[in-house]
């Protein structure tokens, strides 16, 4: 079931449309559509965004869990030459509103549990003059939805046009607004779809959280490629093994649900075995977390995926033959080789200069699924994106002979908790604002189900008393809850070097001891 290259988003919906009307498309919860029936809707999607102002340069914004409306927005916007931003519905209500104002969205979905969220800063929402409730016993969606006339023919629209805008936060704690557009997205599923292509009848479970592109851009291989996709609200067990009884046997999967399966008994274990496909990635993997589920699931295929909100998704993979052939168990801790149309340098990031194979240096990307750059901010691209069209991931790593790539250690101050990125200088803005912290160094440290959790080290202001749980409450109202500290030192003084930097090296060496990697 193959199709020729199309240019933008909805034009590979179209396609399958035209040519398997009548194959089930998409499913989320007890709602499923043809691809017939789901054009259909989109085309209607269109037209009612497009009779509420909405059209090319426009962003709109989708909160909420996963939800299916939340990709008829992203296939409808992007049909308008338009851009659905997603942030991540688990950030506090300032966050949310910065992130609205920052992307100018005029119409904001939202799920019907984060109603109150929204009508909190309501005054604080910039260029938003719609709110539309997703779900609920108040839904305003579908009557939406239905109110639009289907659009066609649909403008035309660039492959350079951004149909996505993803958020990502930088070391300076604000968030970043990655714009992805239509070549960047199918470049992606192209390239995935080239070196791990699905077989007949394969069904997707798309699980991850939307906001994320192991959610959303992991559901994009699959519209592109022709295949039923079910959707879950969330990636807990009931909601895996639900969306696997309805059919699901490939999907996109992050260690700690991967851990939480296993721990959940042979009932779990038994339910998970009918995926043929596993792939991995967003956190670091434990070994012995890998061995674990390559033995608990002898006949399923692991791939391991290392990526960027950047680059659309996935740069490198670690195919299911490295997994299970014993004379590699050496690659086993890899993230893989380059995926098909992404070059790879390995430099010096205080020279710049590329170094020999097997030595450390800054991962360095070139590809078609490079973004274009941050929404609004030149600065940070420019820094991001250098001469030649090279990516700086921030990410220290080295090559074998092969070019099989291992993930040393991150020179951006970021800590990944359970696939999600936590900036520390945006967690320690945060902390040192209360009155009783002198000083505060943020760290990540190891966590056999997260990866690695968020540690704060402090020092408190003369004459200032305050305790662990007083300064973890304080952080939980005002960030999100997997960006605040699990746990508190509080200390006389920070660890530095001559010119008086905070040397975090040293307060995470005791945490990473004996360890093969620092992240």
């Amino acid at each position: 079931m193959s199709a020729p290259h199309s240019p933008t988003l909805v034009s590979r919906l179209e396609h399958w449309a035209k040519t398997v009307p009548d194959s089930p498309a998409v499913q989320y919860l007890d709602r499923a559509h043809t691809w017939s029936e789901w054009h259909d809707r989109v085309r209607r999607l269109a037209g009612a965004l497009a009779s509420a102002g909405i059209g090319a340069g426009d962003t709109v914004a989708f909160i909420d869990k996963n939800n299916l409306a939340c990709v008829e927005v992203t296939y409808a916007a992007s049909a308008l030459g338009a851009a659905d931003a997603i942030p991540n519905f688990r950030l506090a209500g300032d966050e949310l509103a910065f992130i609205l104002r920052d992307s100018n969205a005029k119409i904001l979905f939202v799920g019907a549990e984060f109603t109150d969220v929204i009508a909190s800063i309501r005054e604080h929402l910039g260029t938003v003059t719609k709110v539309i409730v997703v779900g609920g016993d108040n839904d305003e969606f579908e009557a939406f939805l239905a109110s639009g006339d289907p659009r066609h023919p649909l403008p035309d629209v660039s492959p350079d046009t951004t149909a996505l805008l993803l958020y990502s936060s930088g070391t300076t704690g604000r968030p970043k607004g990655v714009q992805l557009t239509h070549r960047n997205l199918s470049a992606h599923a192209e390239a995935m779809l080239s070196i791990l292509p699905f077989r007949d009848q394969d069904c997707l479970l798309v699980a991850m959280p939307l906001f994320h592109v192991g959610g959303t851009c992991y559901a994009i291989i699959g519209i592109h490629d022709g295949r039923r996709c079910i959707f879950t609200r969330e990636a807990d067990a009931p909601s895996l093994f639900g969306g696997i009884t309805a059919g699901a046997n490939v999907a996109f999967l992050v260690p700690p649900v991967i851990s939480g399966v296993l721990a959940a008994g042979d009932k779990a274990i038994a339910a998970l075995s009918r995926l043929k496909r596993i792939t991995y990635g967003a956190a670091p993997m434990p070994l012995p977390l890998l061995r674990a589920a390559l033995a608990a699931w002898p006949d399923s295929e692991f791939v391991q995926v290392y990526g960027m909100t950047e680059l659309a998704g996935v740069i490198t993979a670690l195919m299911p033959d490295v997994h299970r052939d014993p004379s590699q168990e050496h690659r086993m801790a890899s993230a893989g080789t380059p995926i098909p149309g992404v070059e790879m340098r390995i430099v010096d990031p205080v020279g710049n200069t590329d170094v020999p194979v097997g030595s450390v240096g800054e991962l360095w990307w070139r590809s078609a699924q490079t973004t274009p750059g941050y929404l609004g901010r030149p600065d940070a691209t420019a820094e991001t994106i250098v001469e030649g069209g090279w990516l700086r991931s921030g990410d220290m790593g080295r090559a074998d002979e092969g070019g099989f790539v291992f993930i040393e250690d991150r020179l951006k101050d970021m800590i990944i908790t359970g696939g999600e990125n936590v900036y520390c200088p945006e967690v320690e803005r945060v902390l040192v604002e209360h009155p009783a912290v002198a000083e505060v160094a943020v760290i990540g440290v190891p966590d056999e189900k997260w990866g690695e959790t968020v540690k704060a080290v402090v020092v408190l202001a003369a004459d200032e008393k305050a305790d662990e749980d007083e300064l973890i409450d304080y952080t939980r109202t005002r960030l999100a809850k997997f960006k605040c500290p699990n746990s508190i030192d509080i200390v006389g003084d920070l660890p530095r070097n001559p010119t008086g930097k905070i040397l975090k090296r040293s307060l995470r060496e005791p945490y990473w001891d004996g360890r093969e990697r620092s992240i």
